[in-house]
């Protein structure tokens, strides 16, 4: 696909009662497989900078979920858990081989709720930002806030998402950059690019404001489940590595701060002047410190 073949990576289709786009971005015959599970609304194409620089030690993987990226709804629920299992069957059918698992955003909150469920093909999970509970006495972002309010009313979401899709792909991007990245200056432009022509890629196809819908209503009520949420923390047996920005809009940092002080065990790096998604504004600080916690776990030998 020309979304991410001058990323280095090819774009491959599974079956899984349904087409699922996921890429693979190659890497050492005898390296640790690694599977990157992007947030909501991205796509593989969130991976790209990450992937490659992964890819020097690991065999690299990036998956679009259900209504996300190249993988069309077809029909299938894109709630939380729903994406759950299809990364399960992802891991079991496609991969077939023990992963470390690497999610965003929406992607962390399903990677870990699958750890959780069904820990047997994941050695390691690395947690990128993900959506966590509100911590009380913080305030979150206004324009994150009034965002996911009209996406939870029906209706209001609808004629939101429907504006928002009738303004130019450019002005989409940037606006998206804006909220997720602390400097979008740092993004490069060809990424900017190859997001524009997915955007006119996914015009074409029926039914992906629903799903976009249901996934963001499924990971607000995820959130809000913070007994849940901590429960299935509480089940992870794997080493876990938690990092955050400390200017992200979309989970605040405290967020992040109190789930790395309920389980000390796991690994915590905060990054200064960094947004939502560290894996694109600072990859290279992301992937030496991915690649260091693999190796002081064990973690950088095939298990094939």
């Amino acid at each position: 696909m020309t979304t991410v073949a001058h990323f280095g990576g090819t774009s491959h289709y599974a079956d899984l009662d349904g087409p699922v786009h996921w890429v693979d971005f190659g890497g050492p015959d005898d390296g640790p497989r690694v599977v990157l599970v992007h947030g909501l609304g991205g796509s593989h194409l969130n991976w790209v900078l990450l992937a490659p620089l992964l890819a020097q030690r690991a065999r690299v993987v990036a998956v679009d979920l259900a209504g996300h990226g190249l993988t069309n709804p077809e029909g299938r629920p894109t709630t939380v858990p729903a994406n759950a299992r299809l990364l399960g069957r992802f891991l079991a059918e496609v991969v077939r081989e023990p992963v470390v698992l690497v999610g965003n955003s929406m992607g962390g909150m399903v990677s870990l709720f699958h750890t959780a469920q069904d820990p047997a093909l994941v050695t390691g999970l690395v947690l990128v930002d993900p959506a966590l509970p509100m911590v009380f006495g913080t305030r979150p972002d206004p324009t994150m806030l009034g965002t996911f309010f009209l996406y939870s009313v029906p209706g209001l979401g609808e004629r939101f998402l429907a504006r928002s899709r009738a303004v130019a792909a450019r002005k989409q991007v940037d606006r998206l950059l804006d909220l997720v990245c602390a400097d979008p200056s740092s993004i490069p432009e060809e990424l900017k690019l190859a997001s524009e022509h997915l955007i006119g890629e996914r015009a074409k196809v029926d039914g992906l404001d629903a799903a976009f819908l249901a996934a963001a209503r499924s990971t607000v009520l995820t959130t809000s489940k913070r007994g849940a949420y901590y429960a299935a923390m509480r089940k992870i047996r794997v080493p876990v590595f938690l990092m955050s920005g400390d200017k992200d809009r979309l989970v605040n940092v405290a967020a992040a701060r109190f789930v790395a002080r309920r389980n000390p065990h796991w690994r915590y790096d905060e990054y200064a002047g960094v947004g939502h998604v560290p894996q694109m504004e600072i990859p290279e600080v992301v992937s030496e410190r991915v690649l260091d916690w693999m190796d002081a776990n064990r973690l950088t030998t095939s298990a094939s």
